[in-house]
């Protein structure tokens, strides 16, 4: 199955609700992820502000030009 992001929003926190082109929703919680992060390119997105803003492009979510980005069928499964 092809599946993509069709919409993401922010819910603070670090938390992302996603709904994927055949209407799934999933929420994932990217805090651990982030405060976790050792690479200097992932750990700048602790910075809350940065982090909300993010993309959605061709299908996928994506920070400051695939900065920082994460395979979609791992969110739609809702594992990061």
């Amino acid at each position: 199955m092809v599946v993509s992001i069709s919409k993401a929003e922010y819910s603070g926190d670090y938390k992302i609700k996603f709904i994927f082109s055949d209407n799934t929703e999933k929420t994932i919680d990217f805090k651990q992820f982030i405060m976790d992060a050792k690479n200097p390119m992932t750990k700048k997105y602790q910075n809350e502000k940065l982090f909300s803003q993010f993309s959605i492009e061709y299908g996928d979510i994506q920070w400051n030009d695939f900065e920082l980005s994460f395979p979609i069928w791992d969110l739609y499964q809702g594992a990061i």
